[in-house]
């Protein structure tokens, strides 16, 4: 997997925030576009992409773009 890839994804899930205006160290919390609804968005598409099931405790831990990134590279 690929971080580009990945933030393209990313990006899909979210209304208003293009994947250009994201990078790795993107705090998505901090995004006008981040929401609840986004997040549930990010976790279906973690898991229906990368098979990789990500519990909400351990979610709420990540930042960062790239804490995501790593957190599933370490689960899959």
């Amino acid at each position: 997997m690929e971080i580009k890839e990945f933030i393209q994804n990313f990006a899909n899930q979210l209304d208003d925030t293009e994947a250009d205006v994201l990078t790795p160290e993107t705090n998505f919390r901090e995004l006008d576009d981040w929401s609840s609804l986004a997040a549930l968005s990010v976790i279906a598409m973690v898991d229906e992409e990368y098979g990789v099931t990500i519990a909400s405790d351990t979610f709420r831990k990540a930042k960062t773009i790239q804490d995501l990134f790593d957190l599933i590279e370490k689960e899959g």
